[in-house]
Parts: structure tokens; sequence; C-alpha cells
């Protein structure tokens, strides 16, 4: 997948250099490797461009980085997080430029994984939208085929929960205005599991003006018009994930359903857009959500031409039910064991 806690990686790289350079690997080598990718490599090379914080991408990079990648793309060092990544064979797949001395590592994002996220579809879990004294809790129930409940060991894909906080958002923000004369755009929805449709709808959007808000419903309200367990990701997590993207200006958050006077005269937005998922009247009131820029006569419509939707992908997992928990197994026992390993060599040089 590409998800904020990715987002969160290359921000953190870019900062450590003056041009960030980011490998996207195929689909053979995930599959082989880690197990079925979620997003295919097309997906997932749009989605990386997309990230705010990259100046140019790689397709087909290669699964162990080598030397001589990163001197093709004249690349000073490689960067990657703190968590293990290995090769099928148990191999760590930067061992050749930390050897070399052109490897750096930046802080992974807690809470957040491409496992974490499979085992809330297949699992349809509604934990991670608790409100309240729950809302924070680390401990959530789950199937342990998934790495998802208290007995899951991986230090890096296991059981934890994102935890905000203003800084991470601060650190996501353009924290720009709109400059005079500036054309604000205003859209809204759930932006759940941020993907390629979302991605083509805010490019087409963005290109309506010069300042895109998002506005991102809350979980309850998302939860109200998609039922299930929806949203899979919560309020505080798609902040992150829309805030990532480039075409994004500013986020909304907890945006009302109904796009309201009082929040178009705020915002000074000049034009409110909507793509072609359908609009359900506000289940208060049952009023036209949009009823108030259409009367301004400031809503279009937009067809992103992309027909990829948050339930398209869950059905992907879905169908794939048992490869993803196979995927999600071994993933863990591999951690465990570079985990141990890497205690046991600290311990060695007197470093634990």
């Amino acid at each position: 997948m590409v998800h904020f806690g990715h987002a969160n990686s290359l921000r953190q790289a870019k900062a450590l250099g003056a041009y960030l350079i980011v490998g996207v690997h195929t689909d053979e080598e995930i599959t082989k490797h880690k197990g079925p990718p979620v997003y295919t490599e097309e997906e997932r090379y749009k989605m990386v461009r997309a990230i705010k914080w990259v100046d140019e991408v790689v397709e087909g990079a290669p699964y162990v980085t080598t030397l001589e990648t990163l001197d093709k793309y004249n690349c000073d060092f490689c960067v990657h997080g703190d968590d293990i990544t290995m090769t099928a064979d148990g191999v760590d797949t930067y061992h050749l430029v930390k050897e070399a001395g052109r490897y750096k590592e930046v802080k992974r994002t807690a809470g957040v994984s491409t496992t974490d996220l499979v085992g809330r579809m297949l699992l349809m879990t509604r934990q991670h939208f608790y409100r309240g004294q729950r809302e924070y809790e680390v401990g959530k129930e789950g199937s342990s085929t998934m790495g998802q409940d208290s007995a899951a060991r991986s230090p890096w894909t296991g059981c934890s929960q994102f935890l905000p906080t203003t800084q991470k958002i601060i650190q996501f923000s353009e924290g720009k205005e709109p400059k005079p004369g500036d054309r604000i755009v205003y859209v809204a929805g759930a932006f759940d599991l941020f993907h390629v449709g979302h991605l083509d709808f805010l490019e087409k959007a963005r290109a309506e003006g010069d300042f895109l808000i998002v506005g991102l419903h809350t979980d309850p309200v998302v939860n109200s018009y998609k039922g299930k367990n929806y949203p899979i990701m919560n309020l505080h997590e798609r902040v992150l994930s829309v805030l990532a993207c480039k075409y994004v200006s500013e986020v909304v958050i907890g945006a009302p359903y109904v796009v309201s006077a009082d929040l178009m005269d705020h915002f000074k937005i000049d034009i409110v857009c909507h793509g072609n998922t359908p609009i359900q009247p506000d289940s208060e009131t049952g009023e036209d959500a949009y009823g108030i820029p259409k009367k301004r006569g400031c809503f279009k419509f937009l067809d992103s031409s992309n027909q990829m939707t948050t339930e398209k992908i869950v059905e992907r997992i879905i169908q794939h039910r048992l490869e993803f928990e196979t995927r999600n197994q071994k993933k863990e026992l591999k951690e465990i064991a570079a985990f141990e390993a890497m205690k046991k060599s600290q311990m060695l040089n007197g470093e634990a």
C-alpha cells in the first residue's frame, strides 16, 4: 500500500537532503519477498509521485539496494525506516549500502502499517474509531492470524494505535495562506484508504483554482453514509493521508456534512466540487449537502475518469484473504527473528 506512514518516512528523508528520489518495487518483487501487494505497481508509482516531498520516482527499483543503483541516479545515500526489511531468504535488503556507509535511518511511524490496515479490512473491526475513554487504547480486539491482537509479537507491525499530535499535523501541513486573488476550491468527503481514485479527483479539483481545501468528515458521519466498519482509517489518519498529497493546500478537520453559507464565507470559497459518488441527503434534516453552493451557482461535478473506490480496495483484500493472512504471518515471523538477532548483536557489542 501507500499510506501516511510511508509519507512520513519520505518527509523525514527529504529533510536529510535537497532532492528526494524514491525507488518503487514491481508487483513481482513484492510478491516474491513480502507477499501480494494491495495496490498495483502502476497505482503505487502514481501515488508516490503525488506525495509532496517526492522529487522523482524510479520505477521497478531492485528489492536489494545496491551501490550501482545509488550511483546510477547520483544519490549520495539511501534512507529507510528503523524497521528491518528482508528478502525472502532473510537477507537485510540494505546490507550493501550499510556496509559502504551510504545509509541513513529515520523513525518509523508507530501505529500504522500495511499489515494493520489489511487486518482492519479483513476483520471488519471497528476499534479504530472508538470514542471517549477508549479512543486511544492500545489493546484491540481481533485475530492473531493477522497479528492485530494483544498477542502480536512483532515490534514493527504488531498491535499498536496511532497517536496523533499537533506537531505531526504541522509537519505535514503546508502552513500557507491563500494569496490575494487566489481562486479557492473546496471539496469534502471521507477520503478513506487514500487511493488513486482520490488522487485523480484532487488533481482535477486543484486545476479548478489556486488553493484547494479538503473537508474531512468525522468518523461517525462517514459511518452514517458508508455503514459497516467504515471508515477503515480514522479521522486523524485520514487527515495526514490527505495532507501528504501535493495538490492539497489545507484540510478542514471534521468538516460539516452540509456545506453551509458560514463555511463558504469563512474560507472565502469560490467553487465547490464533488466527484461521481452519490450525494446522500443530510441524515438529520434531509437537506441537500450541496444546496447552498448550488444556489450560489458555484457548484461543479468533476469526473476523474477513475473508477477506483475504497470499497474496491477492500474487495481486493477479501478476495485474497488467505494470501494476506499467510503474508502477515510470515512477515511477523521474519521480523521477530530479525529483532531477536539485532538484540543479540547489540548485547554482544555492549549496546543493550
